[in-house]
């Protein structure tokens, strides 16, 4: 029997006419993944099947873990033949080295032809163990072992363990989006999510030295690299924040300079996000957490563009944003005590209900236009090689 990965698809099985693209897309992603392994892939709408070598396994396997759009993985065993006999002597072979005392069989069926029901299987099959194996039992509600059988229409597949994957949609399957990233706990966070319903990210940093540190600008991009992990990589545009921060600084009242700051961030975002074919822009803001963050304040700095803006963990409190931030590994490079631009000029009391009328108003003192074309013109790029050849595979 050949070892494979069989991979589960969960909740793309939810499309219809368009689930070619979704799983070309997903092949696509994990072909990228796993470009450094020999490895074959194949798949159908109802599963999807990696070829690989046993040295290798548990490099794929952590790699696999990192794909959206895949739900279950399983480690499983193919043969080449849907015979009854054949299935229960093989899955026989198969526990001679495993250790239980209670067992169920799970079967699936995809060729609803077969001449037995699932359940007349499983009853067959458990029914040949029990006749085979010493000391073993059936417990259909809390087995030591789960045997699961999938027959299809010239083969059967068999497996003992179900590894979660993260689910989602396949990276990129539904285009691509600007990434506000900060050296917070926030953003990260929201880009994960974000790739996790299929959106490929670029990212957006403002760099504003000498009041924000070398180090500040190394939090990012090392937080970059771990969410690129997600996505076989990841591109920055860094801008120079510094003189448009000064400006703002000079010419606004105390009380507003998060405010009208946030607004020209949303600007230059919208301009990157145009020339990079990025859909959406996704931050990190959560309602209510910080000033800059209140219904009215949110409404105010958003009017100032036309691009839809996406906040996944908008409605998460502070601990669940902790919670993911630690589950995908960007937790202890955000917590580094390292300021943003953000955080360098916040005023004592920054307003809560800002108005438009009087954003409109302190922005009639700035050549606003010229600052950010000239802060975009200047602007680096960051792109390590993962991303530049994921750019050119897609």
């Amino acid at each position: 029997m050949k070892q494979k990965i069989l991979i589960k698809y969960g909740e793309l099985n939810t499309k219809k006419a368009n689930i070619g693209l979704f799983l070309k897309t997903l092949k696509n992603n994990i072909a990228e993944c796993l470009k450094d392994y020999q490895v074959n892939i194949v798949y159908d709408k109802g599963r999807m099947y990696v070829e690989y070598n046993k040295e290798d396994e548990n490099e794929v396997l952590a790699k696999l873990k990192k794909v959206f759009g895949i739900q279950k993985l399983a480690l499983c065993y193919e043969l080449d033949s849907n015979n009854l006999l054949e299935i229960k002597q093989q899955i026989l072979s198969l526990l001679l080295n495993k250790s239980f005392q209670t067992f169920k069989i799970n079967t699936t069926r995809s060729d609803k032809t077969y001449p037995l029901t699932s359940l007349e299987i499983s009853k067959q099959i458990g029914s040949y163990i029990l006749k085979h194996k010493e000391n073993v039992k059936v417990d259909v509600h809390d087995p030591n072992l789960i045997i699961y059988v999938e027959i299809r229409k010239t083969s059967t597949y068999i497996y003992f363990e179900n590894i979660f994957g993260l689910g989602g949609y396949p990276v990129s399957s539904l285009g691509k989006g600007l990434l506000m990233l900060s050296g917070g706990l926030d953003s990260p966070v929201s880009g994960y999510l974000a790739m996790k319903r299929g959106v490929k990210i670029e990212a957006i940093y403002f760099d504003s030295p000498p009041h924000t540190s070398i180090e500040a600008k190394n939090k990012v991009i090392t937080l970059s690299k771990i969410i690129g992990e997600y996505q076989n990589g990841l591109k920055i545009h860094v801008i120079p924040f510094t003189k448009i921060q000064e400006t703002i600084y000079k010419e606004v009242p105390n009380e507003y300079l998060i405010t009208i700051m946030r607004r020209m961030m949303y600007r230059i975002s919208e301009k990157i996000a145009k020339k990079n074919k990025c859909k959406i822009i996704i931050n990190g803001e959560s309602i209510g957490q910080v000033a800059s963050q209140t219904l009215e304040s949110i409404s105010v700095i958003n009017e100032c563009i036309k691009t839809p803006v996406i906040r996944p963990v908008a409605c998460f409190d502070k601990l669940e944003i902790i919670s993911l931030a630690k589950k995908i590994n960007t937790y202890e490079t955000s917590i580094l005590p390292y300021m943003d631009c953000c955080t360098i000029f916040v005023p004592k009391h920054p307003v809560i209900y800002p108005t438009l009328s009087n954003c409109l108003l302190y922005e009639q003192r700035l050549d606003y236009e010229a600052l950010i074309d000239e802060a975009i013109k200047n602007e680096e790029i960051i792109k390590n090689k993962k991303a530049l050849e994921l750019e050119e595979y897609l």
